[in-house]
């Protein structure tokens, strides 16, 4: 299948999409990216976006202009990377959406909310789309997240390291391979480094720019305890969380009565994600940690992240020859894979849930939609052509 990945991170930032010809052969999926693209979201409706998620609050109306506004955008994405990619010969799309609500209750997962209308994306391109992966897995009991694990999983199967992946987006997330795998999200990756720069600035900035800010400042200690006692880092996994905890306000009231300068404040929230991930992975004793995400693109935060990390090993996923930025698109093209294959896309020990499932619903497109005939088994491993 020729598939069209198209994801939206915690970032809020852009629609990062990839081209991907994925083929199952015996029990390997096969992965060539043909491409990839980024479009930015328009100021508009990211302004109205971010004003939209916690602690915001919003009417049903809203909403519905979100959903369809996030929905178009995804839609020219989709159809740029068709065009780009494959000469508009897709055979499918795979949609995240846009993640702006989490349902999270005393560790349990209860809803998800993911906006961007598939609809309109079947309708500019054609094809079949795949969308709202994460309630599936929610609805057998599980996290939802990070979904990114079984991918992780296959792509790492048969590697000679006891290997981390690590995912740097507003929220970070890892995988770690083994007998006993696991995945979770860690706490804040970007999310209150771009709060910080937002409250210091005024808004006019969005994000510390190559870390540059942080690499300025001094950590502030006793803020950094503060931050540290936060009790979802005590959480057992698999856990999740999102900008619903880790947001503007959650550091305003860490703040309340603290004078630090702005730079003290960047260095002291980049390390607090540094210490956060290298803690989390800690017990679990990997011998490398392989990154991507937008956070791969900060120096500072993986000079401090590779200090904390002490002898274990950091390295990018393009080192595997998987481009960092393309990692998550390229994760969800192969779960829309997986389900136009009636196979399931979650592992339960990542997620939590009781069950495997098939994830995600179906739109059809121009000419509908039918189920290629089913392997009888999954695959087991996942190699990328060069």
């Amino acid at each position: 299948m020729r598939v069209i990945g198209l994801m939206s991170g915690t970032s809020h930032d852009a629609i990062d999409a990839v081209g991907a010809d994925i083929v199952l052969r015996d029990n390997t999926i096969q992965v060539r990216l043909v491409g990839q693209l980024s479009r930015v979201y328009p100021d508009e409706l990211r302004s109205e976006l971010i004003a939209a998620l916690p602690p915001g609050a919003i009417d049903m109306a809203t909403v519905c202009r979100l959903d369809t506004a996030i929905g178009q955008a995804f839609a020219d994405a989709a159809a740029a990377a068709q065009r780009e990619f494959f000469s508009g010969a897709a055979d499918l799309v795979a949609s995240h959406g846009q993640t702006v609500y989490h349902w999270v209750r005393e560790g349990a997962v209860k809803g998800t909310l993911q906006l961007g209308q598939p609809a309109w994306i079947a309708e500019r391109t054609g094809l079949p789309v795949v969308s709202d992966f994460r309630s599936r897995d929610i609805a057998a009991g599980g996290q939802g997240a990070p979904l990114v694990g079984l991918f992780d999983l296959l792509w790492l199967a048969g590697h000679r390291e006891r290997a981390a992946t690590l995912n740097i987006g507003g929220i970070a997330n890892v995988t770690v391979t083994g007998d006993r795998p696991v995945a979770f999200d860690t706490g804040p990756g970007n999310a209150l480094i771009d709060a910080a720069v937002e409250l210091c600035t005024g808004g006019t900035e969005r994000f510390d720019r190559s870390g540059a800010r942080a690499a300025r400042g001094k950590i502030d200690a006793d803020m950094l305890e503060t931050l540290l006692a936060e009790d979802y880092y005590r959480a057992p996994a698999p856990k999740t969380t999102g900008k619903e905890l880790f947001n503007r306000s959650y550091l305003e009231r860490v703040l309340d009565g603290r004078t630090p300068a702005a730079d003290d404040i960047l260095a002291t929230v980049t390390a607090l994600t540094a210490r956060t991930i290298a803690d989390a992975l800690a017990p679990m004793r990997p011998t490398e940690v392989i990154a991507s995400g937008g956070g791969t693109r900060n120096p500072t935060l993986m000079a401090m992240l590779g200090a904390y990390l002490g002898p274990t090993r950091l390295r990018t996923s393009d080192e595997l020859g998987l481009p960092s930025a393309a990692k998550e698109a390229t994760a969800f093209a192969v779960l829309g894979f997986l389900t136009a294959h009636g196979l399931a896309g979650s592992h339960p020990a990542c997620t939590g849930a009781s069950r495997a499932a098939i994830l995600g619903s179906i739109t059809p497109g121009a000419a509908g939609f039918a189920l290629p005939d089913a392997p009888t088994t999954m695959p087991r491993r996942l190699t990328l052509a060069g």
